[in-house]
């Protein structure tokens, strides 16, 4: 029997691989128009470079546009000093990575902030084009690796709180409406779904939604007319759209553009060879996931399908 996860694990490893070729943000700052444009000329090829031409300016810049991954300041700056500017970006982008551009006279000013982790390195002017394009080229990988290992510490602490959810419902009772509303949050919040529905299934038809978590907004459950759907429950696979809008078979599916759904992932519920529901995680963005998260998702439905039947029984019986 084919792995039903071969396909799918094949297309998130490309968008995985797409995503990682964005380049990052990252920005300058210097009070000096002809230093600004050197710096954003530098870096134009290798990241988005936004720019300000003072430290006002570019809190506002970052105001607008939220995290960068780099920031280079010049130091000596008219209003507000490079240090001061930087100390200010601390509290909101602590993983932001950021450089100082300086005179051997503002040392004092740097060892005060490179003790107190806001400066990573200072360069000396006048600088070199390639000596600062290998720093900020190390910056940036610095930063990249600070976020994929805060990602992958949330990404497991949300997947730890995710076994711990389903293990205890499947040793509790509990009413099925109530099982499948704190199933279907634990889902959304584990996987940073946008909605995640938890509908029954009997003799391979949809039945009346029994519940459903949808962040914050009331949506209606189009899933009855959704072809991902009809074809988890014929195939009794895991289907999924990781780019709605370049999927052709969702093309003409106006649920899709109505709901603002732009990656979708159908898991079928099976216990005993029996379709007992399904799982729809939505997200309003095109999405990616891992192959280990792939593989948790499918553990994780196993253990939904036991607290299904533990709830359907339970039911039966009152």
């Amino acid at each position: 029997m084919d792995n039903p996860l071969t396909a799918t694990q094949k297309n998130l490893r490309q968008l995985s691989n797409l995503a990682r070729q964005k380049k990052l943000k990252i920005l300058v700052v210097d009070d000096e128009p002809d230093n600004l444009d050197l710096l954003y000329r530098t870096f134009r090829r290798d990241f988005n470079v936004l720019k300000a031409d003072s430290g006002v300016n570019a809190l506002k810049v970052l105001a607008s546009e939220g995290e960068v991954a780099v920031i280079i300041s010049d130091q000596r700056m008219p209003e507000m000093k490079g240090t001061e500017f930087l100390s200010k970006t601390v509290p909101q982008f602590p993983d932001t990575v950021r450089i100082i551009l300086t005179g051997f006279t503002d040392i004092e000013d740097l060892v005060e902030a490179i003790n107190a982790g806001q400066v990573y390195k200072y360069i000396t002017k006048p600088w070199d084009p390639g000596e600062l394009k290998a720093v900020v080229q190390r910056a940036a990988e610095t930063y990249d690796l600070l976020k994929q290992r805060t990602e992958e510490l949330r990404r497991a602490n949300a997947q730890m709180a995710l076994l711990t959810v389903l293990v205890r419902l499947t040793q509790e009772h509990h009413s099925l409406k109530e099982d499948l509303t704190v199933i279907a949050e634990v889902f959304s919040q584990s996987f940073s779904a946008d909605r995640c529905i938890l509908q029954l299934v009997e003799e391979k038809q949809l039945v009346a939604t029994q519940g459903f978590y949808s962040s914050g907004d009331t949506v209606e459950n189009w899933l009855a007319e959704d072809p991902l759907t009809d074809e988890a429950i014929a195939s009794g696979k895991m289907q999924v759209s990781l780019n709605v809008a370049k999927d052709p078979k969702l093309a003409d599916v106006s649920h899709y553009q109505d709901t603002g759904v732009a990656a979708h992932l159908v898991i079928p519920i099976i216990y005993r060879q029996n379709i007992l529901g399904i799982l729809s995680l939505q997200w309003q963005e095109p999405f990616s996931l891992r192959e280990d998260e792939l593989k948790l998702i499918s553990l994780s439905v196993e253990l939904v399908a036991i607290c299904f039947t533990a709830a359907l029984s339970d039911e039966s019986r009152c």
